[in-house]
């Protein structure tokens, strides 16, 4: 976790205007700057910078947030690689805090130099190899996309990145996965190029710097593709090939579509989609997913028709149920089993793809049917082998308006009532994760009301005397707003936070009560669920609610569990520290003549109050 002070000590540094410049054309405008919204489509500028206030708003859409804010929702970066990224704007190192294992984990920038170096390198021989260019034509790539992709090719030799770096024996060539360094005869030790005669596909981060490489070979060589090893800058599991080529389209079409080869994405980078992204030789990972629908609301998964592309489908929406949402939707659509999405839209062209794309399948759908492949419905066994292949997925979803549809569909699929399902399934875990993310048992479940942290009506301590209490005002006048909004939101993003007692004496009144709603909803709710369920009884809190999380929603989304229980805590610690300070300067203006009174000056003085 990095600690909170470095990241208002970061954002007192950078400048936003700075930030969403390189991505925008600002105009001064008065005190602000103005362009065109890069959230969503217009031609009339509606998109203002304050450089007085640090922040970006757009009147059209809404969207709305700080520097980190901006890159999360602009790169698609997460939280900590924003951070991250404006830190390196401005020369700062990010503290690392130990891991769960006491490490903290390695970053060289060195490798990235490296990277870019072999890139460059692979781009110039690809001009120099006939053969290599020859196959790429026979695919029916363009000059122009194999540039935007920046496609190159590894020479035959042994050693011929050699010729791209100062230092062949560095370690950091080995570290960066594009030497390997071996024991050869006699305990020499060999070293030579992991990628050879291959065209290379360079990987990028979200932020355009080359972080791996996807090697496939031109004749009918093992293994077929080759991708960079796991290094302190890459992992098969968190990236997605042409992520950054497609931001873009992405934002424009609100949607993704994930395939399996880097031909794929490029072919249909050529023919129009270009929203298209790949997995990097491996099953689709909820890390995958998240990163995917920070930036999109339409997820479609694009497999073989054939039996192994059904289980790489069955692999990604088996990654998609703890992540699925009620305004998020996830499809699968199969092609035919003699294409692939390269071949097909070489042959159909961008209408005939687009069509197919029509055709997907909701998540929904899919997972009914790839269970009831599985089991004979017309029996009661059968039945009972459907109903405990389902129990899982559903024990995965969020509780939402989803989970009870699928809930609703698969009781009738299975022949028993939605509430006999819903007592085999069993309560869903929330969002955050189960107990082991929460930091120990019981967050997954609403606790009695007597071990809660009290009533937003009874506004007392336990324990607190009887009788008239000598500082009456309890709650402050006037919380800050910030920190109000701040604690409401992260409390309504990470729904496990509400069950966990806290002394709410000196909380303003309407975050307390807020807290009380939200232990009447039901373990693990979205936000959209709240939402809807508050809005007829609390219409004021509900848009209160949104209009933060218009703010800053991605930001507090994107914290784990853990994180957001830090910045809870520090946002209540602010204002009880505030609610104190009120009633001493109460106590104090009354002239402290009552003992009550006195008592209570003292009390508050020595810091009783102070530690929720």
């Amino acid at each position: 976790m990095i600690p909170q002070a470095f990241i208002q000590e970061l954002l007192a540094r950078v400048d936003v205007v700075d930030v969403v410049g390189r991505h925008v054309q600002l105009k001064k405008a008065g005190a602000n700057y103005l362009g065109l919204c890069p959230f969503h489509g217009e031609k009339t500028p509606s998109f203002t910078v304050s450089p007085t206030k640090q922040f970006y708003h757009c009147f059209g859409c809404g969207a709305h947030g700080s520097a980190i804010g901006f890159l999360m929702e602009h790169s698609g970066l997460s939280y900590v690689e924003a951070i991250r990224d404006l830190a390196q704007s401005v020369g700062l190192s990010v503290p690392d805090e130990p891991g769960p294992g006491g490490e903290v984990p390695r970053r060289d920038p060195g490798l990235l130099e490296v990277l870019s170096a072999a890139a460059r390198f692979y781009k110039q021989r690809l001009k120099d190899s006939p053969r290599a260019i020859a196959y790429l034509k026979g695919r029916g790539l363009a000059g122009e996309t194999a540039a935007r992709f920046a496609i190159g090719y590894a020479p035959e030799g042994w050693r011929s990145l050699q010729a791209a770096v100062p230092d062949y024996a560095s370690p950091a060539l080995v570290e960066a996965g594009l030497v390997i360094d071996a024991e050869g005869e006699g305990g020499a030790r060999k070293r030579y190029d992991r990628f050879r005669d291959r065209i290379m596909f360079p990987i990028r981060n979200p932020r355009g710097q080359i972080i791996g490489f996807g090697g496939r070979v031109i004749d009918d060589g093992e293994p077929k593709y080759m991708n960079s090893p796991e290094t302190p800058v890459f992992s098969k599991g968190r990236e997605l090939y042409g992520l950054y080529e497609a931001r873009d389209s992405l934002r424009e079409r609100n949607g993704a579509i994930v395939v399996e080869g880097y031909m794929d994405v490029v072919m249909l980078a050529q023919h129009g989609v270009g929203n298209a992204v790949a997995t990097l030789g491996t099953a689709t990972t909820p890390d995958h997913v998240r990163k995917l629908l920070r930036l999109v609301d339409r997820v479609v998964f694009s497999f073989d028709g054939d039996a192994a592309g059904r289980k790489a489908a069955w692999r990604a929406l088996e990654a998609c149920m703890p992540q699925a949402s009620d305004t998020k939707r996830l499809e699968f659509l199969f092609l035919p089993p003699e294409h692939d999405p390269d071949s097909y839209v070489r042959e159909h062209g961008l209408q005939g793809f687009e069509a197919l794309l029509g055709q997907a399948l909701p998540l929904s759908e899919f997972m009914i049917q790839e269970l009831s492949s599985r089991a004979d419905l017309s029996e009661p066994e059968g039945r009972a082998r459907f109903l405990a292949l389902a129990r899982p997925l559903l024990q995965a979803l969020p509780v939402a308006a989803l989970r009870l549809q699928l809930l609703h569909r698969v009781a009738e699929v299975g022949g028993v009532t939605p509430a006999e399902l819903e007592g085999f399934v069993g309560a869903a875990p929330p969002r955050g994760g189960g107990d082991s993310a929460a930091g120990g048992a019981g967050w997954g479940s609403q606790p009695p009301r007597e071990q809660r942290g009290g009533s937003w009506q009874a506004g007392r301590t336990p324990g607190a005397g009887t009788g008239q209490r000598a500082g009456a005002g309890l709650r402050p006048k006037s919380a800050p707003p910030a920190v109000a909004r701040r604690a409401r939101l992260i409390a309504a993003l990470h729904p496990a936070l509400a069950f966990d007692p806290i002394d709410e004496e000196f909380l303003p009144e309407t975050l307390v009560r807020w807290l009380e709603l939200l232990r009447q909803q039901p373990a693990g709710s979205s936000l959209a669920v709240i939402c809807e369920s508050l809005r007829a009884e609390h219409p004021q809190l509900v848009a209160a609610l949104e209009r933060d999380a218009a703010a800053d929603r991605a930001m507090v989304a994107e914290m784990s569990l853990e994180e957001a229980r830090a910045e809870f805590g520090g946002a209540i610690a602010q204002l009880r520290a505030r609610g104190v300070r009120e009633e001493l300067a109460a106590l104090v203006g009354r002239g402290l003549s009552d003992p009550a009174e006195r008592e209570r000056y003292q009390s508050l003085l020595s810091g009783r109050y102070k530690s929720g």
